[in-house]
């Protein structure tokens, strides 16, 4: 393919390079006449392990060049690359001026040209950016629309300073969001050479992606520098205690706990956070983030309370209430503290939940639902489906493998579903707009 990529700073470069590489033909479009000048004499504007390299061969085989001249580059291109930046602004938000800028220059020069043409950002956006003034600008400019004479796809990248060549050439995977099957397809094509799956997404999923993964590393950061100075403190090495964590790749390195539901809750969870915290406070010790886990957990309770409380009819049918399918602890279980807020506020409250006979709760677990909700035998019911005869709007509480076909075969007014059940397509187009989730 003819690509044009805008930008050639970090990640520019680094794109221009690889994908010259892949047997692409390439120009890089910058405004900044020195990094094209190196460009042309086969040497890289940035310093990134095998990037140098990467240019002079591409140079030296007549597939890589730069220009300042954007027109050029888009009427000579079948694809448009953005790499531009988008730094922060003062108060924190996002500077998407550069990509809707690069966006606008694409437009104009489209505006002349026939046939249909591909725009594929990389920058770093937030999710509705791409599908909004990235493609005002566009469209605007061009006097076309995206979709049809002009293709529009998001293409996150995932490189690390450091490893950029080798992360490009082997990634774990490859995202494309499109605003419709072509834009997708001529966005993945660039990598057809690559052996790694490529999902093809939608753009705000893309865009999103890009966020969560950035996130999540910068949270890795924080946890095992908190750890690591807990660790000290204790006059323990917190460096072997992270290398014994990271080993476990069934709990802690793994989908494990990564899978949006409720608030956590249990036997374990909440009093070893609350230990943990209470000693770093004795050995003055910050812990912050650990420290916001339980906020944070408190708020998505809060929020999954109120979602049942925003539908309508006064009567509840609880489906599990233990904090996890296939155990009968009811000790700080979330959905406990949800019937509590609901026969609070005057609900009429119905709970299944196959794995809790309270005749056989025993030891602290029994103790705990004595003081927190003494009457809950009132509430329990022994046939799920007499559960959902009585109720007019039924909360899943936990992920319990009967509750899917239950829920699918329900006609109360509203299914609110706190643990992301495995509803095939049928179950959920058959529900509709009955079906609520707390955070999809």
């Amino acid at each position: 393919m003819r690509v044009s990529i805008f930008g050639l700073g970090y990640v520019g470069t680094v794109c221009a390079a690889c994908l010259a590489r892949f047997g692409h033909e390439v120009l890089g479009v910058d405004l900044n006449a020195d990094k094209n000048a190196q460009i042309a004499a086969g040497r890289s504007p940035i310093v990134e392990p095998g990037v140098e390299e990467l240019i002079r061969d591409g140079v030296e085989a007549g597939r890589l060049s730069a220009t300042s001249d954007a027109e050029h580059a888009v009427s000579w291109s079948d694809l448009s690359l953005v790499c531009v930046g988008t730094p922060s602004r003062a108060n924190g938000s996002l500077d998407t001026e550069h990509v809707e800028g690069v966006a606008r220059s694409i437009g104009r020069t489209l505006r002349e040209r026939d046939g249909r043409h591909t725009v594929v950002v990389r920058s770093t956006l937030l999710p509705g950016t791409t599908l909004g003034p990235v493609r005002s600008a566009l469209e605007e400019e061009s006097g076309k629309r995206c979709g049809d004479e002009i293709g529009l796809a998001y293409n996150p990248e995932f490189l690390r300073e450091g490893s950029a060549v080798a992360d490009f050439g082997d990634p774990p995977y490859t995202l494309v969001g499109g605003i419709d099957e072509q834009s997708a397809l001529d966005a993945g094509a660039l990598y057809a050479t690559l052996d790694a799956p490529l999902h093809l997404i939608s753009i705000p999923e893309a865009e999103m992606a890009k966020y969560a993964a950035n996130a999540f590393h910068a949270a890795k950061i924080v946890f095992a520098n908190e750890i690591a100075n807990f660790s000290h403190a204790a006059g323990v090495d917190g460096r072997r205690v992270m290398e014994l964590l990271v080993q476990d790749s069934r709990l802690n390195i793994s989908p494990a706990y990564l899978r949006p539901g409720f608030a956590y809750g249990g036997s374990c969870l909440p009093k070893d956070v609350r230990a943990l915290l209470h000693s770093a406070r004795q050995r003055d010790v910050e812990l912050p983030l650990l420290r916001s886990v339980h906020e944070s957990n408190d708020v998505h309770l809060r929020r999954g309370i109120e979602l049942v409380l925003a539908q309508p009819g006064r009567s509840v049918g609880v489906l599990g209430l233990s904090f996890k399918a296939g155990t009968d602890d009811l000790r700080e279980s979330p959905v406990v503290r949800l019937v509590e807020a609901l026969l609070g506020k005057g609900y009429r409250v119905s709970i299944y939940d196959g794995n809790v006979n309270l005749s056989r709760v025993l030891g602290a677990n029994r103790e705990y639902i004595e003081a927190v909700v003494p009457h809950l035998a009132d509430l329990m019911v022994d046939d799920a489906h007499e559960l959902l005869a009585r109720s007019e709007t039924v909360v899943v509480g936990n992920a319990a493998p009967e509750f899917a076909e239950l829920v699918a075969g329900t006609q109360a007014k509203t299914v609110v579903d706190l643990v992301g059940l495995s509803l095939t397509g049928a179950q959920r187009e058959a529900l509709g707009e009955r079906y609520v989730g707390i955070a999809w």
